[in-house]
């Protein structure tokens, strides 16, 4: 964490999930696509992003057999000004939501690019779950 804020929170049926950069066992993966990194780069970036959130919710929840469906995501890729194809980037997350949790990770999104993420980080992407409660 690098600021005043909590990784996910609870509300009812609902997980919200603060946003998670890309990162790997050297680091974040930063750059920009259209630049230094290509679509297919972006798209692994924005697979790990997935990791992290399913180990952020499995710490969060316990387990990941509480969630119930991914409801929203909101993914930003760090790119260059005329890069028309975020989508095909943040389906590397929503690629591996639906390999977890099959029809339960279809979700609605939005794929955005961005001139600037923190830590340079290639891709950040938030999220909201809903969970079965007890």
């Amino acid at each position: 964490m690098g600021g005043n804020y909590i990784s996910a929170k609870t509300v009812g049926r609902m997980v919200y999930l603060s946003g998670c950069v890309s990162s790997g066992p050297d680091g974040v993966i930063t750059g920009t696509v259209g630049a230094d990194r290509t679509v297919e780069e972006g798209y692994a970036a924005a697979r790990a992003c997935g990791l992290t959130q399913l180990a952020v919710l499995k710490k969060h929840l316990g387990s990941l057999d509480a969630i119930a469906e991914i409801v929203g995501v909101n993914g930003y890729v760090n790119a260059v000004n005329e890069f028309a194809e975020p989508p095909k980037v943040i389906d590397g997350f929503s690629d591996l939501m639906v390999e977890v949790f099959g029809h339960a990770g279809r979700h609605v999104r939005a794929a955005i690019g961005v001139n600037s993420l923190p830590r340079n980080a290639l891709v950040e992407v938030q999220m909201t779950v809903r969970i079965v409660l007890p």
